[in-house]
């Protein structure tokens, strides 16, 4: 079976459906139902998954061209809200186009994306710029009797496609070894960190990687809550500078090479 994903090409597939049936097989034996787990005897029996870098402007010159082009964006306008927001929040693609009003309070500028719905399965708090409130403001007389935020084309009940962001940035002419949906995260990190000089593990946190203080322990989401709603009202205030075509600091030569 897993030969025969892997003969489609499909092998990060055939990967999550030996873990799949390692799970079952671990089931059944402690259940009693089986042995051993025969799942186990197929470790490193199917070829690596190759990592895809994900591709990103992280040039300010280029950024300000990427948010020229998303501000006169002319296609659906809900697409258009999450191309403004995503570089706003830089959250993993799947957390934005799966965004609930449920989780949003706009008074307070927050964000608060649930465990269940985050790859570390920790509940993640995003402080929400000025700029960032507008937008949800804009298109909440628009989708706000929906539950998602961002809502499909065809369908209100269902959020929008995974593929809506990376069409729209195609139809705006941005390649694909240009700039990606998770291309936003490499952005922020990178012009955080090297033009605007903010603090790595404030960057990492609002990220949601999995930042430790200095006892080992994980960060709850609220650590640096101070820091980090300066660092997003900073950041989106740089995005609108760049936008508009302010002078800009190059990136130093060691950024561009990453």
């Amino acid at each position: 079976m897993l030969r025969r994903i892997e003969e489609r090409g499909a092998i990060e597939t055939a990967h999550r459906v030996l873990q799949i049936c390692g799970q079952v097989f671990r089931y059944a034996v402690v259940t009693g139902r089986i042995d051993r787990n025969p799942a186990a005897d197929l470790r490193g029996a199917l070829p690596p998954v190759q990592v895809d870098h994900r591709a990103a402007i992280v040039e300010p010159a280029k950024v300000g061209e990427l948010l020229r082009a998303i501000e006169s964006y002319q296609g659906y306008l809900v697409t258009r809200c999450a191309l403004r927001l995503a570089p706003l929040v830089f959250v993993r693609p799947g957390e934005l186009r799966k965004a609930e009003w449920s989780e949003f309070d706009l008074d307070a500028a927050e964000w608060n994306i649930p465990a269940a719905r985050m790859k570390m399965r920790t509940a993640h708090l995003v402080p929400l710029s000025r700029q960032a409130v507008e937008i949800l403001r804009e298109l909440e007389p628009l989708t706000s009797r929906s539950r998602y935020v961002f809502t499909g084309l065809r369908s209100h009940d269902r959020p929008m496609s995974d593929n809506a962001i990376l069409s729209a940035l195609r139809r705006m002419g941005f390649a694909k070894d240009e700039m990606s949906g998770h291309g936003f995260r490499a952005m922020a990190r990178t012009i955080l960190d090297e033009v605007l000089h903010v603090r790595p593990d404030y960057i990492e946190h609002q990220l949601a990687h999995a930042v430790r203080d200095p006892n080992g322990c994980a960060y709850n989401r609220t650590a640096h809550l101070r820091e980090r709603r300066r660092m997003m009202q900073q950041w989106a205030d740089y995005l609108d500078a760049l936008r508009a075509g302010a002078q800009v600091i190059p990136l130093p030569v060691k950024a561009r090479k990453a």
